[in-house]
Formats: C-alpha cells, sequence, structure tokens
C-alpha cells in the first residue's frame, strides 16, 4: 500500500533563497508515516495505548530537486522493509504532473515496548497487524 499525503510549502519552510529548507523534509515523511499508520486501520496514539512505540533510528534523505513556497507537494510512503523488530518506510516527495520526485528517503524504527523501550516481537504480540502490514509490503 501506498499513501499520497499533500502538502502545501509554507513560508516559514523556505530559506533566504525561497527554497524549501532541507530539514522540513523528515517532518513532511513524519506526515506521510501518519498517515500510513491511519490507512492501517490505527493511529500512532493507540499504537502507543497498545504498548509499542516506534523509535527512530534512522534517517536517509536524498534531495534531487528544489521546492519553493506555495509549491504543492505529494508524498508518498510506503513500507518497505518489515521484521519482528523493526520496519523501514520509504518516501517519494513529488510536484503534481512530475514523474521524477524531488527527494526520496527512508527511515527506519524498532518496535519497542512502551514502558521497558525494550525491543519486542511485533510479529508475536501483534500477528493480526503484522500479517496485515506484510500484506502491504512494497516491492
Amino acid at each position: 500500500m501506498t499513501t499520497e499525503t499533500r502538502i502545501t510549502v509554507r513560508y516559514a519552510e523556505t530559506d533566504q533563497m525561497g527554497i524549501v529548507h532541507h530539514s522540513v523534509y523528515p517532518i513532511w515523511f513524519e506526515a506521510a508515516r501518519t498517515d500510513w499508520i491511519k490507512q492501517l486501520g490505527l493511529t500512532y496514539s493507540q499504537l502507543e495505548k497498545m504498548g509499542v512505540m516506534t523509535p527512530l533510528s534512522q534517517l536517509e534523505c536524498r534531495y534531487t530537486g528544489v521546492s519553493r513556497y506555495e509549491d504543492e507537494l505529494t508524498i508518498r510512503c510506503f513500507v518497505s522493509e518489515l521484521s519482528a523488530a523493526r520496519i523501514r518506510f520509504g518516501y517519494e516527495v513529488l510536484r503534481p504532473g512530475e514523474e521524477r520526485p524531488i527527494c526520496t528517503g527512508s527511515t527506519l524504527h524498532g518496535w519497542v515496548d512502551a514502558q521497558t523501550f525494550r525491543p519486542l516481537n511485533f510479529r508475536k504480540r501483534f500477528p493480526e497487524f503484522y500479517e496485515k502490514i506484510e500484506a502491504m509490503l512494497q516491492d
């Protein structure tokens, strides 16, 4: 499953040159990831109430273009890797009508117990959600 999150670039997200600052893209990744989780049938807060946290262990961004104030963008989000201990999300930031992304990236998250912050086996604890995510893996 790939979700699409729409973003309109705000003035505060640009630098003096009028270009979106590189630090903004990971924030957009988070918005897209939150939408992806909602499409799974959960919210992040529900996941946390179930006793699961997903701390970030890796972030990658590759910038191949620029975006500017008031650009309307689409952030595509998908799961590219899944294990009992981790989940990796992939992202593409696109301008409507353009095929080449202006940014691509990924984030790697661990599945941890919300109380102890120790790794947990998501597949064992929540087999129905694990199977649902596994069925949506992006090749």
